[in-house]
């Protein structure tokens, strides 16, 4: 009998363990629901439309002029908002591409393309076989005044023309060792560079076949018009405080996005689509509380190597790197031609910005949205600062990545509004105001490589 009280006891204690589980389960849901609700109610997908469709009238190449429209467009939208917004000026060596450019071998015009900091020249000479262009490859051959060829792969762009001029190489020919045409980059301005030009795989092989034959091919590289020189690009930034002064938990979130693009592209969803999401997301929190600081930036010169997401992270006191909880950075967030949405962190491992937004699209959607390892943005700076951070992109890119096509007619709506949902109510999550005093922090403990969103640098 004592031990049937025992049973009943212990029942009747896991019950309503059970139920109170249920109950606080249940209640977390609902309040979870509730504090969505606040910021799905508030996203309006037109507007995050109607700007892109302004910022994507024109290239915004960094350092231009179009640049800076853009640039002054998104801190009046932010004045507008009520924020107090500025555009922060940063100096950079740009660098204008060749005006004219051509290869010939034997007398037959072929079909190069240029890298960018590729220097001007005029070189007609004997073309050499230079392999992958490493430092081994060229260590016992002659090739002093001579065109250099050297198939892509292994090292740099950039460090197969520093190594073929050191050996006084006069030009270098690089051919791609896979279909299709080579755009690239040899990683910033070099007064050691000599005239480097690109050819497709097919191109290059027909040379090398020359070479190995023992036929000595002549080649004709010729650059005119190429400029590097300084200029100026710009970061926008307002900040939200804490709606709470003496409340608040004292940490920071950054919302980001890079308003530029490459050249000929007007970069509708390269990225005004991201750029106008943090326009969206700033008037979405302009008026609800939180108990966390925001901060909404657009960077300059991304496409030329992340450049103003570097010098926002530079310009960063200790203080403020240690108080950054998560930056969320959108690049390419609304293309209809482009895969699903996922997430990329410099070294691949989930962190608060990732789990985050892994439990909102769970809520949102059903599903938790992925994340891989992944550089090439503006998250990358913060990462090597260790301040966790995450790219939302939808992958694979949409066949019109960097060209003339990245055009307005390309945007989805439907992704838009999806992104801005599962990224909106993440950083509500961790900063409405029932979630003071917490103070979680997940730092990297890495430091990612500058990984170029731009161009292939090998």
């Amino acid at each position: 009998m004592k031990k049937t009280v025992i049973s009943l006891a212990i029942a009747t204690s896991l019950t309503l363990s059970f139920t109170s589980v249920q109950a606080s389960t249940s209640a977390n849901a609902s309040h979870h629901q509730s504090s969505d609700q606040k910021v799905l109610k508030k996203v309006n997908t037109e507007k995050i439309y109607q700007d892109i469709a302004y910022l994507s009238k024109k290239p915004r190449v960094a350092g231009t002029e179009a640049e800076r429209e853009a640039a002054t467009f998104v801190q009046k939208r932010l004045s507008k908002l009520g924020y107090e917004s500025a555009v922060e000026p940063f100096t950079f060596t740009g660098y204008t591409s060749a005006a004219s450019f051509s290869l010939s071998v034997n007398g037959t015009s072929y079909s190069p393309t240029t890298f960018t900091y590729s220097t001007n020249g005029n070189v007609t000479a004997e073309i050499v076989d230079g392999g992958l262009g490493t430092k081994d490859n060229l260590a016992n051959k002659d090739v002093t005044g001579k065109i250099v060829l050297v198939q892509r792969g292994t090292i740099t762009f950039g460090e197969k023309v520093l190594n073929a001029a050191e050996k006084g190489a006069a030009a270098v020919i690089i051919f791609n060792n896979t279909d299709g045409e080579l755009n690239g980059t040899l990683g910033g301005a070099n007064d050691n560079y000599i005239p480097s030009l690109a050819v497709t795989k097919e191109e290059g092989e027909k040379i090398l076949t020359s070479i190995q034959k023992g036929e000595k091919p002549s080649g004709t590289v010729k650059i005119e018009g190429a400029v590097v020189s300084e200029r100026t690009s710009y970061n926008v930034t307002a900040t939200k405080p804490s709606t709470f002064k003496k409340k608040g938990t004292n940490d920071i979130i950054v919302v980001g996005a890079h308003h530029d693009s490459v050249a000929g592209a007007p970069g509708a969803n390269d990225d005004a689509s991201g750029t106008a999401m943090v326009l969206e997301l700033a008037r979405v929190f302009k008026t609800l509380p939180t108990d966390t600081e925001l901060r909404f930036v657009t960077f300059g010169a991304e496409e030329v190597g992340l450049l103003g997401s570097e010098h926002y992270v530079s310009e960063l006191s200790e203080d403020e790197k240690n108080r950054i909880v998560g930056m969320f950075n959108l690049d390419m967030v609304g293309s209809r031609d482009a895969g699903d949405l996922v997430m990329n962190t410099a070294d691949g491992t989930p962190n608060l910005v990732t789990e985050l937004a892994q439990a909102s699209s769970t809520r949102l959607n059903g599903a938790p949205t992925p994340f891989q390892a992944g550089g090439r943005s503006d998250h990358v700076p913060f990462a090597e600062a260790g301040i966790p951070a995450a790219l939302f992109i939808h992958s694979p890119s949409e066949p019109w990545y960097h060209t003339p096509e990245d055009t307005l007619d390309k945007i989805s709506k439907e992704k838009l509004q999806d992104v801005a949902e599962i990224v909106g109510t993440a950083i509500y999550d961790r900063s409405r105001p029932d979630q003071q005093g917490s103070s979680v922090k997940k730092k990297a403990t890495f430091k990612a490589p500058h990984l170029y969103h731009e161009q292939d640098v090998k």
